[in-house]
């Protein structure tokens, strides 16, 4: 579990190396704030999609084999993004963009990995721990502007391959799958036709997109976001975005733990009531430097216990024999509703006021619509099939 998460952790920081500097892209090479957000969205849309496949590949082939190929395919593009910025190309950067988001597939292995070595009871706790993994992009947006400033653009890529590469020889050394697992080797396809049709896969899917495509869309706008309306440096936009993605992984084990404790309809409630109510805050701009951390930062902690407690839903409600496609199609998702944000908030941007003000109100109508959804038409009690089936 340890090494997995590591896995994660780099991978997800992989995952997020472009965002920390867009602001520093868009200065460079004379970007709009739609070109911006592109560049920030590219990546988050293929590591979504392709969690689709990488989530039932776990079912069949294992969490070991999958977490080393992800950790060696992402080396090629972190690489690339490097030599792209470097030769300030904005095409090279999107399409580098394009293939990096090979490392955001890493999170749909973890989640049936982790599961497969924990009794139901603690699924929770195994989902939120390794969804602690998302720390990388809290990494990545403190130390991948210094880096840069340090060490310059293709050297701190460089480190990062170097990274992603001594985690796959790990793996390789250290990693084992549990000895509860049992390769599904029915075709892919096919599973996740039967995923689809599932309605608890499109349920989970939906809350999924609001809480963890909250997370991700913040975690990578958010230098963005502070540099345009505070008017902070790169380095200090990526501080206290580091800042918001921390509070967001310690927030996700907590929900992942309540949701063992108590049902965790109760605990998504309680995310995505104070996600809307926080981002009506946001949207007053509240001054620097502490009433704007106190809002974004507890904004990070409800989407993390968001985060947290869906997918301890998703493992105890997902057919034991589907768990990895379920997991691939919510976790895709989620990632999705990471990817239109940024560009919403790059199209609803008010350079007159500057202000954020309409993205920032529609997030807050989306998690308000979940709210009511959630309340009214999902049970807070497992289906007696499901629960039947997880005990034998």
């Amino acid at each position: 579990m340890v090494l997995a998460t590591w896995t994660s952790t780099i991978c997800f920081w992989a995952w997020n190396m472009i965002g920390p500097m867009s602001t520093t892209y868009a200065d460079r090479l004379d970007l709009s704030s739609s070109q911006a957000s592109m560049l920030v969205a590219t990546p988050i849309l293929v590591g979504s999609l392709g969690r689709i496949v990488t989530g039932p590949l776990t079912d069949r082939y294992g969490g070991r084999v999958l977490f080393i190929f992800v950790a060696l395919a992402s080396i090629i593009p972190v690489l690339a993004v490097g030599f792209s910025a470097e030769a300030d190309s904005y095409v090279m950067l999107l399409v580098s963009g394009f293939v990096l988001g090979v490392a955001g597939t890493v999170f749909a292995i973890g989640i049936p990995f982790a599961k497969s070595w924990y009794e139901s009871s603690r699924h929770g706790f195994a989902t939120g721990v390794f969804g602690a993994g998302m720390v990388g992009t809290a990494l990545s947006a403190f130390f991948t502007p210094r880096f840069v400033r340090w060490f310059g653009l293709v050297p701190t890529h460089v480190i990062i391959a170097v990274a992603l590469a001594v985690t796959a020889g790990l793996c390789v050394v250290l990693m084992k799958d549990s000895p509860e697992f049992t390769a599904n080797s029915e075709p892919v396809v096919p599973k996740l036709v039967a995923a689809a049709k599932l309605g608890v896969t499109w349920e989970m899917s939906f809350l999924y997109a609001i809480v963890f495509g909250g997370f991700v869309a913040f975690s990578n706008y958010l230098p963005t976001y502070i540099k345009t309306i505070y008017d902070f440096s790169a380095v200090d936009a990526g501080t206290r975005t580091a800042a918001f993605a921390l509070a967001a992984v310690i927030a996700r084990p907590i929900g992942g733990s309540l949701s063992d404790r108590i049902p965790p309809k109760w605990v998504v409630l309680a995310s995505l009531a104070g996600t809307g109510v926080l981002a009506v805050v946001a949207a007053f701009q509240p001054p620097p430097d502490f009433w704007s951390a106190v809002t974004f930062i507890a904004l990070a902690i409800f989407l993390g216990i968001g985060t947290g407690g869906v997918f301890a839903w998703v493992a105890r409600r997902s057919p034991a024999k589907s768990v990895g496609s379920v997991t691939g199609i919510v976790a895709a998702a989620g990632g999705l509703g990471g990817y239109f944000p940024p560009l919403i908030m790059g199209a609803t941007y008010d350079e007159a006021d500057n202000n954020y003000t309409v993205g920032l109100l529609l997030l807050a109508l989306t998690a308000a619509a979940a709210l009511a959804y959630t309340a009214f038409k999902l049970s807070s009690h497992e289906p007696e099939a499901v629960t039947a089936q997880q005990k034998s």
